[in-house]
């Protein structure tokens, strides 16, 4: 594999490196950055979005696995620009990072996320949810196509449903594989993700312990499947269709069923 400024992405970090200027220019647009406010950038890579949020905040936070870049980016931009914080992000402590002395300042995430990582740092990054006010995010289009499914279609399932229910979802535009070096071999899109403020942490993890129950044989009726689970945990179920199959219930009526399920377990 030929390098890229230098680099040889790395396939165990799935990288593929943003190298469009009229869609980075997008990105940045979509994410609107203002001074004052902290952006958290994961995965900078070569930093082609990196430099294009800094030409607009005076200082960025930024988590980086790879040891080789994050070396290059130290080099490049000094911590009172750049605070690198050199970690994987499936493992990161999000709640680490304060802005002027402030622990409990609200996060602004942001990145290209690698394919192979996408789906469980988002469920991930759940726990942090209080702190974070919108994320906004490049993944394989298949995969957000899942996230902003409407009910009743193939597509609609557990990471859909769960994160419908914590966030505003919104797919803004498609990005091309050519926009990419090296390119992936799929469409990639751009997510926005705005938080809910009306969905409690004890309402996510009991949505999380309904959702693996009610999504793990998906397509049987739910009369087989999640209303004898519900019975079993002591929560009614009045006025569900019993010949309905999971991807059928909406986001609300899941969210119902999850405060059922955590009043019960209460």
């Amino acid at each position: 594999m030929r390098p890229v400024a230098g680099h040889v992405a790395r396939k165990r970090f799935g990288q593929h490196f943003l190298v469009d200027a009229s869609v980075i220019a997008a990105i940045v647009a979509a994410i609107d950055p203002r001074d004052g406010q902290v952006i958290v950038e994961i995965g900078p890579g070569l930093a082609a979005l990196t430099e294009a949020l800094l030409e607009r905040v005076p200082r960025l936070h930024a988590v980086e696995i790879d040891r080789d870049l994050a070396a290059r980016l130290r080099r490049r931009w000094g911590p009172q620009r750049l605070e690198l914080h050199e970690a994987d992000a499936l493992h990161f402590d999000f709640s680490r990072i304060a802005a002027g002395g402030d622990a409990a300042a609200p996060l602004r995430l942001v990145g290209n996320l690698p394919y192979s990582i996408s789906s469980p740092l988002l469920v991930r990054l759940l726990a942090f949810r209080g702190r974070v006010v919108d994320q906004h995010f490049m993944l394989q289009k298949e995969v957000v196509d899942r996230i902003v499914a409407a009910p009743g279609g193939s597509g609609f399932g557990r990471l859909s449903v769960l994160l419908q229910a914590c966030y505003e979802v919104e797919s803004l535009f498609v990005v091309p594989p050519q926009a990419f070096d090296p390119p992936p071999a799929v469409d990639s899109a751009v997510l926005r993700m705005a938080v809910r403020s009306d969905v409690a942490e004890e309402d996510t993890s009991a949505l999380q312990r309904l959702l693996a129950a009610g999504f793990a044989q998906r397509r049987k009726m739910i009369r087989k499947t999640l209303l004898p689970w519900l019975a079993a945990h002591g929560v009614r179920a009045d006025g569900l269709d019993p010949a309905a199959r999971p991807e059928d219930l909406d986001v609300a009526t899941w969210l119902d069923l999850a405060r059922r399920l955590r009043d019960a377990s209460a």
